[in-house]
């Protein structure tokens, strides 16, 4: 079995020539062992590569994907076994035509020959799974099939390779099993070794959850102490489609015993800032008066104590397999747990998250704007991941003289690890503070004075 693992590596090595010839014979894998944890939207894999250098002055390691599996990852982070610091990574580039992507991982140290390390490449997939069958009636479970690839491509000679498929739920209809490879199942957990592909086809018993898009917009007001957020959310059951007609009774019946369907969405339950007031949830139709919040009071920045405050949403209709629904999410937050002041170089700064993460679901396209105080000048920002495009622009609103400057990020495929914050570094110079109250306060003096005149102005053509 180990002469046949060798030959397939140097097969499928050969055939991906063009891509993994940029990373030669330095490394060789003693073994390497790959776990799949299966969900709905998102795909946890964690691939641990127990690698022995073959050269004196090792310090990158080469990391192979396939040209599928690569368009599937939304989020990847290297690490040394047992160790919480991220290693530095750097997509190579690549043509068109090549069927896998090198990924250069670089050592915190340099290996000498035969020197060994256990590096854990932890990645996220989006859509790779799909409802199987395509549509289901209401009282129907929910069956998911995700398909991929065993072998796990790698540029270096791999002596021995396992695989262990995880299922949340122990109900696996069936997988796929090809001849000459020992493998078990057990409480819904499939373990294979020396597997080329598999088919899974199991049970989900949660709703599949994508954002189809999301715009967040963040107000800045120093003047009220405020930051405001709204989201407006397009929200997708990418769970089976309904098949037949939906019963009202049916779906009452079942929510009064507690046993929904999986793919039938009755709420969602997300994490606020502590903090929070003014919240206001509504869709196309007005105002929905179905949630709750349950409010965690206010913390100091960067707080370790810090709990947050609860939102209990219920749309205004079930939402199943194949449904949409779009609402707007609101909510203020006190002004001085999120902005801070460096006094050194004169300059505010602002940390806004990212998302408001939904569970288990995946938010397709994002776009965040952060509308900053009027005045503000000499802005940067940071993102905690790259975005595919920035921009700032000037955003003008009432009260207004010459307009508020809006960084403006777009993102694709952001899921539950894509949580963080972004900062913005801006300075306002002292009259820009002073600008609306001016402002303001020309308007009403200029119309006292008008009311004024044309109080003591006698248009008449005759006096009496």
């Amino acid at each position: 079995m180990l002469q046949l693992w060798r030959i397939l590596c140097l097969l499928v090595a050969g055939s991906l020539l063009t891509s993994l010839s940029r990373a030669g014979p330095s490394f060789e894998n003693t073994a390497v062992v790959r776990t799949i944890e299966l969900g709905g939207s998102v795909v946890h894999v964690s691939t641990t590569y127990a690698i022995k250098a073959l050269e004196d002055g090792q310090t990158t390691y080469h990391i192979a994907l396939a040209k599928d599996e690569k368009e599937k990852t939304s989020w990847m982070e290297a690490k040394v076994k047992g160790q919480a610091k991220p290693l530095a990574m750097t997509v190579l580039d690549e043509d068109d035509t090549a069927a896998s992507s090198l990924i250069a991982v670089t050592l915190p140290k340099q290996l000498s020959a035969h020197g060994t390390l256990n590096l854990v490449f932890e990645s996220v997939q989006t859509h790779a799974t799909r409802p199987y069958p395509e549509r289901a009636a209401q009282t129907d479970p929910q069956l998911l099939k995700y398909e991929t690839g065993l072998f796990v491509l790698s540029p270096y000679d791999t002596l021995v390779q396992r695989t262990k498929v995880k299922s949340l739920s122990p109900d696996v209809v069936s997988y796929s099993t090809p001849q000459g490879v020992d493998e078990f199942v057990r409480d819904g957990t499939f373990v294979s070794k020396h597997q080329r592909t598999i088919s899974i086809h199991y049970n989900f018993d949660y709703p599949v959850l994508e954002v189809k898009n999301l715009e967040r917009s963040v107000e800045v007001s120093h003047w009220g102490a405020n930051l405001n957020v709204e989201d407006k959310i397009h929200l997708h059951n990418a769970g089976p489609e309904l098949k037949g007609h939906f019963s009202r009774l049916e779906y009452q019946s079942q929510n009064f015993f507690g046993r929904l369907s999986p793919h039938t969405l009755s709420r969602l339950i997300l994490h606020l800032p502590p903090g929070v007031t003014n919240v206001y949830y509504y869709d196309m139709n007005g105002n929905v008066s179905t949630s709750n919040l349950r409010a965690a009071p206010s913390v100091p920045k960067n707080s370790k104590a810090s709990q947050d405050s609860i939102l209990e949403i219920r749309p205004r209709y079930p939402l199943l397999g194949g449904w949409n629904y779009s609402f707007t999410l609101g909510f203020d937050t006190p002004l001085q747990d999120s902005v801070g002041w460096d006094a050194a170089n004169g300059r505010y700064i602002v940390a806004v998250p990212v998302t408001t993460h939904i569970s288990g679901s995946v938010v397709d396209d994002a776009t965040v704007n952060i509308i900053l105080p009027e005045g503000a000048s000499n802005i940067e920002f940071t993102s905690p991941f790259p975005a595919l495009s920035s921009s700032v622009s000037t955003h003008i609103t009432y009260l207004d003289t010459i307009g508020r400057a809006a960084v403006a990020l777009t993102y694709k495929g952001l899921t539950g690890k894509h949580t963080g914050m972004i900062y913005v570094s801006y300075s306002v110079p002292f009259f820009a503070h002073l600008r609306k109250p001016i402002a303001v306060g020309a308007v009403f003096f200029g119309l006292f004075m008008l009311g004024f005149t044309a109080k003591r102005v006698d248009l008449r053509l005759h006096k009496k």
